[in-house]
């Protein structure tokens, strides 16, 4: 996921944990963003508490869009252009090793620094709202009405720049320690799909012969919101 053009790395940007797993390049970044579309968005309130808070977005070219209620607390902070910091995220599997100290997980991420600023032209939040709609449900902007005067003025719109960016990626099969090669115990890859779901498990290619994928593996599975609520 590399080549082409590339964001500029900054100190706050580049990757220092796995650096190997670091990736700069523009379209390696958008195909994240636009693959996902919940984010989360990190900001320090008026009296000095961080506040990490879930929201949908958009990219539209190098700005990502984010929308809320006018009087929403994060989207006020923002208009202020107080430092920013964007997240997402995609899981893409569950890598399961030889030892529990192994374990790990095949991933995309992106993380966005810099401020946001307000969009004011009737224009370009009208467009913006519209491409939060349509990068979540594709077409669905021609099957509802549109918003009102009113819902647009009750609405706040603002619009970060992708100019401080970078991305990290895991992908592939576990990396176990070589002396628990010949351990017992079966390795490999639990694909995750967000619209598939759970895939078949992807055995280490490593793996030793006769080595059967076990319940915990076969078997996964999450807990749904009724069983949550039980």
């Amino acid at each position: 996921m590399s080549g082409g053009d590339a964001y500029v790395v900054s100190d706050r940007t580049r990757v220092k944990r796995k650096p190997g797993r670091g990736v700069y390049d523009k379209e390696a970044v958008h195909s994240i963003l636009d693959e996902a579309f919940l984010c989360h968005v990190g900001y320090v309130g008026k009296d000095g508490q961080p506040f990490v808070i879930p929201t949908a977005y958009a990219r539209v070219g190098e700005k990502l869009y984010l929308h809320g209620a006018a009087s929403n607390y994060l989207l006020k902070t923002l208009k202020t252009g107080a430092p920013v910091c964007v997240t997402v995220t995609i899981m893409d599997g569950l890598v399961l090793a030889r030892s529990t100290f192994h374990h790990s997980m095949n991933y995309r991420s992106v993380v966005i620094l810099g401020s946001a600023e307000p969009v004011t032209d009737a224009s370009e939040k009208n467009a913006a709202l519209e491409a939060i709609v349509e990068h979540i449900v594709p077409g669905r902007s021609a099957e509802a009405r549109s918003p009102t005067g009113p819902e647009l003025t009750a609405t706040s719109v603002v619009s970060l720049t992708l100019s401080e960016v970078s991305a990290k990626c895991r992908s592939g099969p576990p990396i176990d320690d070589k002396p628990d090669m010949a351990l017992p115990v079966w390795a490999g890859v639990l694909p995750f799909d967000s619209l598939a779901g759970i895939g078949q498990p992807q055995p280490d290619p490593l793996l030793e012969p006769g080595i059967d994928v076990p319940p915990s593996v076969a078997h996964y599975t999450r807990p749904s919101a009724k069983q949550a609520g039980k």
